[in-house]
């Protein structure tokens, strides 16, 4: 039954564009049959079309070019190193704020700023790491 459909929605189609095609212009006509007979051609040569990304607005697809001069390779290895020095900051930042709060906690505690300056307390300290 969905054959059935398909095949008659394709007559109606074709019913459709049959009838519009009677209503143009004789040369509209021969440039379209041109226009086919060079798409043809280039099907049975083997022509292969290569697709690419695009952007809105620009001329060309973002491959088009900018990369295969080589100001466009020293723009992408710079947009990288960008991106990895930007990382490395980001990183960095991180451990400095958890370096900020071990000493919150370590200044927040109970246990008196004299405590951290005697030297058992260190020798203490020490010997607890080592073990």
């Amino acid at each position: 039954m969905n054959d059935d459909r398909q095949s008659e929605f394709g007559r109606k189609v074709a019913q459709y564009l049959d009838r519009s095609v009677d209503e143009l212009r004789p040369g509209t006509l021969y440039r379209l049959q041109q226009a086919r007979a060079a798409a043809m051609a280039g099907v049975a040569a083997g022509e292969t079309v290569s697709t690419e990304l695009a952007l809105a607005g620009v001329r060309g697809g973002i491959w088009s070019g900018s990369l295969r001069r080589p100001f466009g390779w020293l723009a992408l290895v710079v947009l990288i190193a960008a991106g990895g020095f930007g990382y490395q900051q980001w990183h960095a930042m991180q451990q400095v704020r958890e370096f900020e709060d071990l000493d919150l906690h370590l200044l927040a505690s109970d246990l008196p700023i004299d405590a951290y300056l005697d030297r058992g307390f260190q020798n203490w300290l020490r010997a607890g790491f080592e073990r």
